[in-house]
């Protein structure tokens, strides 16, 4: 009798269109079962406390980053990027292991509160407990920087962990829980489930405590409404339409260096990355010039021959070129390149310019190695142009005084000043946008604070003479707990 066949499907590689690994779609049942063990495994990971769970967390960085090579070639081979940009993830990546490993026990520590004088006779505390089982959903355009961001974060709060990656990049998240169980003191505490939607679907409705999601908007918000139907809170990290502010007074030579590399790298499939820029028009036209003159020294290719890889995801090939044709169709000019440069996998660098605000190109992620450049009369229009988008991820500022003012007046989550891409390779800071971009924090304490839920407890140190909260109280005290108010006025508290 013949056995019956496991359903799996292929990851590729999106270079050359090899077969890089074939892997199960698991189905609902053992979605379920899987979130079950993890809820097992539970208490007994939260039983190790935070110097053990340190101990393994950081064990498991020394692992990832002492076979860094073996990880970068995976990375390299699922998503098609260079192999210094896959080791620059895995490098990053570790670091927010340690920092998470290192501060949980600080940052996770029981607060106290003053009571008031009304209640002075009361010790009021709050603690901050695990969730339980955190299921994290993460990207195929850096998959192991970002799912690490929360799967670090939630096991050193203490929970346990089922992580399902992109089914463009499966190898990455089955090596990372492959090497995790190389250290765990016992089963369970973070696993790796594979599929294609329908397995993430089947997380989002498993009954985990807590869902971080990494995607696009669209999809975030399917993700939202399927785990509200069992009222799991969710981290939605989703995707941005990034704009870079360069005032009159930048180092122009150092802000089109970062600004291009933050559109290009990656073949510009970065949520953070640059896609609009907003340059003050007295220094527009040298802005422009530079920008075209390195456009010419970068290209795609494969891994060990361009300066980025391919598309990872085939179909946003169509999206980038019907933006680059929008763009056009709408007014704006190309600088460099043009729909000739989507030659499938790959597409070379383009620079529009003056596109119209309301072009799909300006309003839509194009989650490609494009940049529009717009000039502006002053720094109020550029601040104004960037908040205009219903994206609100991050942003980067280039000025030698304006720096901070600009920074505090947009309206992301996060900002870099006379650099890009920084506020990711900064543990101690959260990463996480408003608007369209979605909600919730990843890394820093708030990442940890993340997957943990606060608990008060309120205690009677000493008992007063008058009770007010009893059936036996008088009129007299009745009264004398409105007076103490009034005069009070919220003081003590």
């Amino acid at each position: 009798m013949a056995t019956k066949r496991t359903p799996s499907f292929d990851s590729y590689n999106p270079a050359t269109g090899e077969v890089a690994g074939t892997y199960p779609i698991m189905t609902t049942k053992e979605v379920t079962t899987t979130v079950l063990h993890a809820r097992n495994a539970s208490a007994q990971w939260q039983k190790l406390g935070f110097t053990g769970r340190k101990k393994v967390l950081l064990a498991w960085s020394s692992l990832i980053i002492n076979r860094v090579d073996q990880i970068a070639a995976l990375v390299s081979e699922e998503t098609g990027k260079p192999i210094g940009d896959a080791k620059l993830e895995v490098s990053i990546a570790v670091g927010h292991i340690g920092w998470a490993a290192r501060h949980a026990e600080e940052i996770m520590r029981t607060s106290y509160r003053a009571p008031g004088l009304l209640m002075a006779n009361m010790s009021a505390t709050v603690q901050r407990s695990p969730l339980g089982v955190v299921g994290v959903i993460g990207p195929w355009n850096y998959p192991i920087f970002t799912p690490v961001g929360s799967i670090s974060y939630a096991l050193a709060a203490g929970n346990t962990v089922v992580f399902k990656p992109s089914e463009y990049t499966p190898g990455v998240g089955m090596w990372l829980a492959e090497v995790f169980n190389e250290v765990a003191p016992f089963a369970d505490i973070f696993t790796t489930i594979t599929g294609l939607g329908e397995t993430g679907g089947a997380l989002c409705a498993s009954g985990i405590d807590k869902l971080s999601f990494t995607g696009s908007t669209r999809t975030a918000k399917l993700v939202a409404a399927q785990c509200a139907a069992n009222m799991t809170p969710v981290v939605l990290e989703c995707g941005g339409k990034d704009p870079v502010i360069v005032a009159s007074d930048a180092n122009l030579e150092r802000a089109v260096d970062a600004t291009m590399w933050s559109a290009m790298a990656n073949a510009g499939q970065s949520c953070i990355g640059a896609e609009r820029v907003y340059v003050d028009e007295k220094v527009a036209d040298k802005f422009v010039a530079l920008a075209v003159e390195l456009a010419k020294t970068i290209h795609a290719g494969a891994p060990g021959d361009g300066n980025y890889g391919p598309a990872t995801m085939p179909s946003q090939l169509k999206v980038i070129q019907s933006h680059i044709k929008a763009a056009i169709k709408d007014g704006g000019t190309c600088a460099y390149g043009g729909p000739e440069s989507v030659k499938p996998p790959f597409v070379q660098p383009v620079i529009l310019l003056d596109v119209p605000e309301g072009s799909a190109a300006m309003q839509e992620e194009t989650f490609g190695p494009t940049i529009i450049i717009n000039s502006v009369r002053n720094m109020h229009e550029a601040i104004e142009l960037s908040n205009a988008s219903g994206y609100g991820l991050g942003a980067n500022v280039w000025s030698k005084r304006q720096g901070k003012r600009i920074a505090a007046e947009l309206e992301c989550g996060m900002v870099a000043i006379n650099s890009t891409f920084s506020f990711a390779a900064i543990a101690s800071v959260p990463f996480g946008g408003v608007k369209q971009s979605g909600y919730g924090r990843v890394h820093g304490p708030e990442g940890l604070l993340e997957y943990t839920y606060p608990r008060t407890v309120v205690r009677t140190r000493f008992n007063l003479p008058m009770n007010f909260l009893s059936f036996k109280r008088k009129a007299s005290e009745e009264k004398l707990v409105v007076t103490l108010t009034r005069w009070l006025k919220g003081r003590l508290g």
